[in-house]
C-alpha cells in the first residue's frame, strides 16, 4: 500500500506560511531554498512552495499564481510498477526527474510527477521526502 508523505502547499511568500506552520503546530523546519521550505512533524512532509508559473513543467490546472494545496505525494515500493498502474487507469505522466540532494542532510530521492483525472498532480517517489526531525 502506498502511504501518504508529502503535502507541498503553493503560496507567494513561502518565509511568512512556513512560519505559520511551524508556530501554531510545531513542525520542524528540516531543508530550505530559494525556492521552497521543508517542514515536518516526523511522519509527513509538508513543502511550502513559491507561486508555480507557466514555466514549471508541473504548474498543474490552476495556473500560475495559485495559493493552496499543489500537489501530494505518495511513497510507493516500485517507481516503475506505480507508473505502469497509473498508466493503466488514465493517469498522465507529467515528468519524471531523479533529483539528488546537495550535501548529507538530504538524500538523493528518485520521484515522478503524474496527474490523475482531475488534474491534481500527484507526486510518486520510492525513498519518500524529508521527514525525519533533527536529533536532540
Amino acid at each position: 500500500m502506498a502511504k501518504i508523505k508529502h503535502v507541498a502547499i503553493t503560496c507567494q511568500d513561502p518565509d511568512a506560511v512556513a512560519k505559520f506552520y511551524k508556530e501554531g503546530f510545531d513542525l520542524v523546519e528540516v531543508a530550505r531554498n530559494d525556492r521552497q521550505v521543508q517542514l515536518s512533524d516526523g511522519d509527513i512532509n509538508l513543502t511550502i512552495l513559491k507561486w508555480k508559473t507557466n514555466e514549471d513543467a508541473d504548474v498543474g490546472p490552476n495556473g500560475e499564481n495559485y495559493d493552496g494545496i499543489h500537489h501530494i505525494g505518495f511513497q510507493v515500493d516500485s517507481l516503475e510498477e506505480t507508473g505502469e498502474r497509473l498508466q493503466q487507469i488514465d493517469g498522465e505522466e507529467i515528468v519524471r526527474r531523479d533529483v539528488g540532494g546537495t550535501g548529507a542532510d538530504r538524500p538523493p530521492r528518485a520521484e515522478e510527477k503524474w496527474a490523475g483525472p482531475n488534474g491534481q498532480v500527484l507526486d510518486i517517489s520510492e525513498p519518500g521526502w524529508l521527514h525525519k526531525l533533527p536529533l536532540d
